[in-house]
């Protein structure tokens, strides 16, 4: 190519570039942004650390989300990162502090709901964005009606799922809240009967917690739904034990299977040092020094 003809060239990309709206490149640009910032994560073994890091993460990665609303992955990184932080940070110290800082257990506890809820929100909306048929199908999903998932919305459905029901625990004296829980039921079950195997077993894991919370719900089943999510994950992931040692087996009073369950979950968070299983072993920990309290 002659030098004419590459000057030309250039110059012809240029008026391209500068005829592009102000408006569509700054979308190009955000977009560029949402999709780098979805890939990551806060992947920090320091508990403290971590904690510190995620508000920045989850700061800008909110911002982010209100430029490209119907942007799935990025919302299911916002949603999954704020239900993580309102149980890790939050709720779980709620739980360590109730024994002999009730007002600061509290304080944390509302705290975390309104993490839950926000991470809720994040999700529905960009699920309903994809499905505006979702909140009437919801409710009609035990008549037959069910709505397909795609396989990029499953995990976004079940960390949606996973903080709407956080809310609701934390929100025993809000009957309207409580009242929800027949959706996030349906909600968790439509991303079950899409992929059973989501999150190495993380979405059996809370059909189980689901299914012995809800009103007529089945224990053997919900032990059921915990044996699956240990079987996928190889019984590598501490989560489920975790899971059955504080439903199925305080609900049974069964302090064997509670010591026996909890004890195999420090056990398998051994082989990795992530924050969530990090997480789930101070928790198992914390919970069998307390044993003599729940039995």
């Amino acid at each position: 190519m002659s030098l004419l003809n590459r000057l030309s060239a250039l110059l012809l990309c240029g008026v391209v570039v500068l005829s592009l709206s102000a408006c569509s490149l700054r979308q190009h640009l955000i977009r560029q942004a949402a999709d780098e910032m979805s890939q990551q994560s806060v992947d920090e073994e320091d508990i403290g650390l971590a904690r510190e890091a995620s508000a920045f993460y989850l700061k800008l990665s909110e911002s982010l989300l209100r430029a490209v609303p119907g942007h799935v992955a990025l919302a299911q990184s916002v949603t999954s990162g704020l239900t993580q932080y309102a149980y890790a940070f939050l709720s779980n110290e709620a739980d360590r502090l109730e024994s002999h800082q009730l007002q600061q257990a509290q304080v944390l506890r509302v705290r975390a709901a309104r993490m839950f809820e926000r991470a809720q929100k994040q999700g529905w909306a960009a699920l309903s964005l994809r499905h505006p048929e979702m909140p009437s199908q919801l409710l009609s999903i035990n008549a037959g009606t069910a709505l397909r998932l795609q396989p990029d919305e499953v995990g976004l459905a079940y960390w949606t799922a996973a903080a709407w029901g956080g809310q609701i625990s934390l929100s025993k004296d809000a009957p309207d809240v409580v009242a929800d829980l027949p959706l996030v039921v349906n909600l968790a079950t439509w991303a079950w009967q899409s992929n059973p195997t989501y999150g190495d077993g993380a979405l059996a894991s809370l059909m189980g917690t689901l299914e012995l919370s809800r009103p007529g719900g089945s224990r053997s089943r919900a032990l059921a739904y915990w044996d699956q999510a240990i079987e996928i994950s190889g019984g590598q992931s501490p989560g489920p034990y975790v899971a059955k040692a504080e439903g199925w087996a305080v609900d049974q009073q069964d302090r064997a299977a509670f010591e026996a369950w909890l004890k195999k979950a420090i056990q398998v968070s051994q082989g990795k040092r992530d924050l969530s299983n990090q997480i789930m072993r101070e928790r198992a920990q914390w919970l069998l020094s307390i044993a003599d309290d729940i039995f």
